[in-house]
């Protein structure tokens, strides 16, 4: 395994057992067994190496479906049910994060030079649905924006409700939790 590889499995595990805000590129550089010089030839910033953590070690949802194949259906809830498993283990690493407004406020800035965020699945979301209004298999009266805040935002609230009611360790909703928030929004969006 590459240095990479094993500075993103311990940046990933040292985040979700105590969170973002209090895991430290000495403390993950440690636990790979490296140096924190060499955790910073590899990352630039803690910043940057959550976002790999992230990307490369947590469920993906948003790049899960492609306009024009499959169902618009099933696409929506293979993405919700990404979303729903991403945001469950998501929750305990980010949460650190809310309860520290200064440490908040310089991770929104340092994500912004990587034009990353919150925002970016809403986004991801959206961008697809307007893809497949192109295609026509998406209504023209279809609010894409409305309809992607709405199930990114059931996901992010299914994922705190699930750690808070049983902790880290919550095994994965069911693909038909991710159907029955779905279900509500296809009127709004098919032709």
């Amino acid at each position: 395994m590459s240095a990479r590889e094993r500075i993103l499995d311990a940046a990933a595990d040292i985040m979700r057992r105590h969170g973002v805000a209090r895991a430290t590129t000495k403390e993950i550089a440690r636990a790979a067994g490296y140096s924190e010089a060499l955790l910073y030839k590899h990352f630039r910033d803690k910043e940057e190496l959550m976002m790999h953590v992230l990307k490369e070690r947590m469920p993906a949802f948003t790049s899960t479906y492609a306009p024009g194949e499959g169902t618009v259906e099933a696409n929506l809830v293979a993405a919700v049910h990404g979303g729903l498993r991403f945001y469950r283990l998501a929750f305990p690493m980010m949460a650190s994060l809310a309860s520290q407004p200064r440490l908040m406020e310089a991770t929104r800035e340092s994500l912004r030079k990587y034009d990353a965020g919150p925002h970016e699945p809403v986004r991801a979301l959206a961008r697809y649905l307007d893809a497949e209004r192109d295609l026509g298999r998406v209504a023209d009266r279809a609010d894409t924006g409305a309809v992607a805040a709405l199930l990114m935002g059931a996901c992010f609230q299914q994922g705190f409700l699930r750690y808070f009611a049983e902790g880290a360790e919550a095994p994965d909703l069911p693909e038909s939790a991710a159907r029955d928030l779905v279900r509500p929004v296809l009127a709004e969006l098919l032709p």
